[in-house]
This record gives structure tokens, C-alpha cells and sequence, in this order.
């Protein structure tokens, strides 16, 4: 895994560059050269790690690394807003190019919290949602689900929650299920939990809906998030496995480390992942 860092990082720099904290969002009009190519993951922001920030800073941050999907916490998006502020937050963010493709993750565990959680995606016009159910509210979540049409991808939280710690427990409770209830895979809980986050992504393709890309120091509970690239999880392998399975959805890229100033190692961490895709 580290020689496979070292045989990036020279498409890493080039990449880097154009992903720098400081760069200015790609305009409709620019030369072809500078668009992503062809067979490029389409890479998203989730915005938990942007908790010290509001949502225009969210938007400035993902303009200026050239990152077109947002996946919405309620910090940016809080569940108790209005329809009509939900949807004008949505539209901040589509006017200024973007697209929120999810948001969440959103905590289900009751029928109350089901019913609040959904009718916030209809106001947010989102056609999938993050979530944490409880194992009991799994019927009414499905139930809810075949109403409204609307995805729902279970997060998976690692060793720090009994029912979901990696999708292999997730699949195993919902493969016979409506094909609409799916697996947000988070990596970085994924090795935390000692799992391989490969084997893990091939063993559940068929279920997964949504990644938040996320590398750790140790494979264990004590594991920190770190950047991409410079902890212990295989990202090249990943990146492959992601294209192995044919998924065509959004990569959220999440590191989170020096939340307070987030700049540095979110650019180091999407220009590593580009550089990935592009070396591979």
C-alpha cells in the first residue's frame, strides 16, 4: 500500500494543484483540459467534518475544490427547519452549482423520527437519505420507503454502535428487503472495526448506495481519522474495488481532523483521491 502512495504522488501534486484550498471554482466556458476526465469518480463533500462551519462557507470550500456533490448534516441543514428554509438552503447550494445529493445521517428510531426524516428529504427534493435506524423500526422503515419512494442508506458506524458497525451487518439484515434500503459505507469504521473495507465493499455491492471515503491510523476503536493516503487504509485497492463493482454514485471524501481548520487536509485528501483514480 505505500509503494502504491508513492507511485501516485506525482499525479497526486498535479492533482493537488488543481484542487488547492486557495484555487477558483471551474466556470462553464473553460477549456476542456481543465474538466475532470473521462471515467473520474464523481466526488462528493459529507458535512459532518464541517461542523465549526456554516453553509456558506460549505459552499466556498466545495467551489474552490471543485467538488460538485454535497451530502448535508443538519448542522447545515437542520431537521427542525421549515420546508420552505430547507428548500431555500437546497437552492443556495444549486445556485451556486452544486448538487445535495443526500443528506443525514439522520437517526430513525422511532416513528416519529421516520416520519420527520422523510417528509425533510421531500422538502429538500432528495431522492435518498442517510440513516441510523434502530433494528426494531426496520418494518416501518421499509414501509416508509415503499410509500414515498425515497432510498435510504444505512451508515455504518463501526465499533461504536452494536447494530451497524460494518455492511456485512447491514446486508445480512437487509438483503431481503426492498432493494430501495441499502449501506452508506464509511471505510474509515469499516478498518476501525477491523474489517477490511475492500472485502467489505465487494461482499455488499449489491446494496451499496453511498461512500464516505475515510482513512484511519489504526484498525482498531482508538483508530483517528486522517488524511487520505496516509493512514492504514488501502485507498488505491478501494478506488479499484469502487470501479470493480460498477458503482456509479457520489464518493464522499471525509477527513476528520483539525475540524476548527478543516482547509488543509481536505485539499490534501481529494487531491490524493484524484490522483488515485487518474493513476489507476
Amino acid at each position: 500500500m505505500k509503494s502504491d502512495r508513492r507511485r501516485v504522488l506525482g499525479l497526486v501534486a498535479g492533482t493537488c494543484a488543481a484542487a488547492a484550498w486557495g484555487r477558483a471554482p471551474l466556470r462553464a466556458g473553460e477549456p476542456a483540459e481543465r474538466r475532470p476526465p473521462a471515467g473520474a469518480l464523481r466526488l462528493g463533500l459529507p458535512t459532518y467534518m464541517f461542523k465549526n462551519y456554516t453553509l456558506d462557507q460549505v459552499i466556498q470550500t466545495a467551489l474552490r475544490l471543485d467538488v460538485k456533490h454535497l451530502s448535508l448534516k443538519s448542522f447545515h441543514l437542520p431537521l427542525e427547519w421549515s420546508d420552505d428554509k430547507v428548500a431555500a438552503a437546497v437552492a443556495k447550494a444549486r445556485d451556486a452549482g452544486l448538487t445535495v445529493y443526500t443528506a443525514g445521517v439522520i437517526q430513525m428510531f422511532t416513528q416519529a423520527e421516520i416520519d420527520r426524516g422523510f417528509a425533510y428529504a421531500r422538502a429538500a427534493s432528495l431522492d435518498m437519505i442517510a440513516v441510523n435506524p434502530s433494528e426494531a423500526m426496520l418494518d416501518a422503515l421499509e414501509a416508509k420507503v415503499c410509500q414515498t419512494g425515497i432510498r435510504v442508506a444505512i451508515h455504518n458506524h463501526g465499533p461504536d454502535q452494536k447494530s451497524w458497525p460494518t455492511p456485512l451487518e447491514i446486508h445480512a439484515r437487509i438483503r431481503t428487503r426492498d432493494k430501495r434500503i441499502g449501506i452508506c459505507h464509511d471505510t474509515g469504521h469499516t478498518k476501525r472495526s477491523g474489517v477490511d473495507p475492500v472485502e467489505a465493499t465487494l461482499k455488499t455491492a449489491d446494496r451499496i448506495l453511498d461512500f464516505h471515503l475515510k482513512d484511519v491510523d489504526a484498525p482498531t476503536r482508538a483508530g483517528r481519522s486522517v488524511e487520505l493516503g496516509r493512514g492504514i487504509v488501502d485507498i488505491v485497492a478501494l478506488v479499484r474495488a469502487i470501479r470493480k463493482i460498477g458503482y456509479a454514485g457520489v464518493v464522499g471524501v471525509e477527513v476528520e481532523k483539525r475540524m476548527d481548520d478543516l482547509g488543509p487536509t481536505l485539499a490534501e485528501s481529494v487531491g490524493y483521491v484524484r490522483g488515485v483514480a487518474a493513476a489507476i
